[in-house]
């Protein structure tokens, strides 16, 4: 007799990280939903986190299935060949740098099948190593593309106990309806990793599905576990995809004003290296200035020659949209991050 399908597949992408992966998948075998599986994808690991995740799923209390790649293939393939091994009608995401709560499945589950159009579900996620912090809470996009957690550095002080529809999950803790994902698609792999997430949800909004925020459905989150907070590849990545996002989602009406919401973003946000707040003080002095100015630029750069590209999946999306310009525009200002908040948060 073939195997049960579960309800829901937890999909943990892996590089290199062993201690916190072990943490992760220990939370994970404390959840309280009867029906979930567990899929471990490795991208070339080479700290013994293969062999780890092979001992544990001789014990572990729900299926634990492991997809171990030759290479590190980046988050978004790796993301996507999970989903493709998954038969369940609900795929979550949990990054190997997160710990989940015993009821983190449930109460996604529980708000994600309140309507039918509601093809996301995002998480609580709190900062790991102060949990009174909130690391995202749903997101908040700026005109010029950058997206930045709801809430980020903010002290949990009951604010976000609201279930409530959001701009989309973040995804290192989502929840997502296979029938939202079959329509619209997977990540995009042409990220690679960074604002991948933003790239996805931004897509199924604009397809027509809504995302809900579940506060029970908490999580904590080591920030910046994959390359650092300081990490100026991790900038040139992150503005890459921001200008690839926009070329390929945005109404044309605000790919026209990009440019000036963009410098409005890089004159806030040296005001408030300034006065040493923000992201930017993660890069001190000025050589640390320097290598932000040069990530920024390289990112520019590498955007470029995939804009072919970004426009050709514009096109080919054209029929799935079931948003005018004109809705996408009022739908990313309505969740729009001010400018003060974006500028002095860190990331």
């Amino acid at each position: 007799m073939p195997a049960e399908v579960p309800a829901i597949s937890v999909v943990v992408a892996n590089w290199n990280r062993r201690e916190l992966l072990s943490k992760c998948l220990e939370s994970l075998s404390r959840q309280t939903h009867p029906s979930y599986e567990v899929i471990v994808v490795d991208n070339g690991s080479g700290d013994g986190s293969v062999e780890m995740v092979r001992d544990l799923a001789t014990s572990y209390p729900v299926p634990l299935r492991l997809i171990a790649n030759a290479a590190n293939v980046g988050f978004c393939a790796a993301n996507n060949q999970g989903f493709a091994s998954s038969e369940a009608g609900l795929i979550a995401l949990l990054n190997n740098d997160a710990e989940a709560e015993s009821e983190w499945l449930n109460a996604l589950e529980s708000a994600i099948l309140l309507h039918d159009d509601i093809g996301m579900a995002a998480s609580k996620i709190l900062v790991w190593e102060d949990p009174r912090r909130i690391d995202k809470c749903g997101h908040l996009m700026y005109p010029d593309g950058q997206n930045r957690g709801r809430g980020t550095g903010q002290i949990d002080e009951g604010q976000f106990e609201h279930l409530e529809e959001v701009l989309w999950p973040d995804g290192c803790a989502a929840m997502y309806r296979r029938a939202m994902l079959e329509d619209v698609g997977f990540f995009d792999e042409e990220f690679f990793a960074y604002a991948d997430d933003a790239e996805l949800g931004l897509r199924g909004r604009i397809a027509g599905w809504r995302c809900f925020y579940a506060p029970a459905a908490v999580v904590r989150h080591h920030r910046g576990a994959t390359l650092g907070l300081g990490s100026a590849r991790r900038l040139m990545l992150i503005e890459r995809n921001r200008v690839l996002l926009v070329v390929k989602l945005f109404p044309w009406n605000l790919i026209w004003a990009n440019g000036a919401y963009h410098l409005a973003r890089i004159m806030a946000g040296l005001w408030a290296a300034i006065r040493n707040r923000g992201e930017l003080r993660h890069y001190p002095g000025a050589e640390g200035k320097m290598a932000v100015a040069s990530a920024l630029i390289a990112g520019k750069w590498l955007a470029l020659p995939m804009l072919p590209s970004m426009l050709r999946k514009r096109r080919a999306f054209r029929s799935k949209r079931r948003l005018t310009p004109r809705q996408i525009r009022a739908l990313l200002f309505h969740y729009r991050i001010p400018l003060k908040e974006l500028s002095e948060q860190t990331a």
